[in-house]
């Protein structure tokens, strides 16, 4: 297929849910695995490891892309597990470069100084880096590993490259809640951009509502650290994740992703595929559709990619509450779905 043929609106309809809801943004999974092991988002001794074969290849990940660029993806974001360490990642950037789309990426940082030229040369602006202390040895105790260093000179390369830079910090009440002041307190004369994000229920991260740090919790620590008048909201993107907010003459910003407290499903344009090839119409579904099966068959797959996101609920996989009596999460760890 060429870059023509798979341009969105020529010869495909988009992909809509049963509430009218477009969905152009994928996010695909390269590999479960990851070289650090944090406490909200992988067990300790990781997670069980399965034959390569369960996985897809280089060639599966493009083809599946090509399927999600006919049907009108416009956006694609790799994730993980830590996508850097999936063997030929430079292959499939560059095969994805080829779509009409734009690229972006979340890691942890840590092998960024392997592939500063591949990512500059696929044209991929759009970096997220998790980032939870800006202390080093409370880094090590969320991450379990001594790391800090090398992501920190990584984030400040990247910022001299050019690179769009977002930080990334997941919230947990006693153990990083007192940085707030301190994560926005760079984007006073950065053009950075700050994301606290609420810590959320997946398999093996021990969450409950005693740890989250809520939406507006966040917002009242910001107004008490820089007083109520200096924080002035932003223009909410289309689809967005984040409530977004800038401190009066800061050069950069702050948001706010409340998925427990103040969730955004009502706009979600999300899609996710997991590194074995499975489509979630919601980061906090329990419900998957196999693409990599049928795939490999030489089957056409676009009819399961639209039957699943028909499945789609209204809102954060169809949960209606999480309170600990009556929550039960069956769904994957963090670094098996891809954030």
């Amino acid at each position: 297929m060429t870059k023509e043929s798979l341009t969105p609106g020529l010869n495909s309809d988009t992909l809509s849910d049963s509430f009218g809801r477009r969905h152009n943004y994928l996010r695909i999974s390269l590999i479960e695995r990851c070289n650090l092991r944090c406490t909200y988002c992988m067990p300790e001794e990781g997670i069980p490891l399965r034959d390569k074969a369960q996985f897809m290849s280089h060639e599966e990940v493009l083809q599946l892309a090509g399927v999600f660029v006919k049907l009108g993806v416009d956006k694609i974001r790799l994730t993980g597990g830590e996508p850097l360490i999936k063997k030929g990642f430079e292959t499939i950037l560059n095969g994805l470069a080829e779509l009409p789309v734009s690229l972006a990426i979340t890691t942890n940082g840590i092998l960024l100084d392997k592939y500063w030229q591949d990512l500059l040369s696929s044209g991929l602006k759009n970096l997220n880096i998790s980032l939870d202390s800006l202390h080093p040895k409370k880094f090590e105790s969320i991450t379990r590993r001594d790391q800090f260093d090398r992501v920190w000179n990584n984030i400040r390369t990247a910022q001299e490259l050019g690179f769009n830079v977002r930080l990334n910090a997941v919230l947990m009440r006693g153990v990083n809640d007192d940085e707030i002041s301190d994560f926005i307190e760079l984007t006073r004369d950065q053009n950075l951009a700050i994301r606290f994000i609420e810590f959320m229920p997946f398999d093996g991260n021990q969450w409950d509502w005693s740890k989250k740090v809520s939406y507006e919790e966040i917002l009242n620590h910001v107004r008490m650290s820089f007083g109520p008048d200096e924080i002035i909201p932003e223009t909410t993107e289309p689809n967005g994740t984040s409530r977004n907010f800038r401190i009066n003459g800061f050069a950069g910003t702050f948001g706010i992703i409340s998925s427990v407290t103040n969730p955004f499903c009502d706009t979600c344009n999300r899609i996710r595929l997991t590194a074995d090839g499975k489509i979630k119409n919601c980061l906090f579904s329990n419900s998957e559709t196999d693409l990599l099966t049928p795939l490999r068959h030489g089957e056409n797959v676009e009819a399961l990619i639209r039957e699943n996101l028909l499945r789609k609920f209204a809102e954060r996989g169809g949960i209606s509450s999480f309170n600990a009596a009556d929550f039960s999460s069956k769904n994957r760890a963090m670094t098996a779905i891809g954030g």
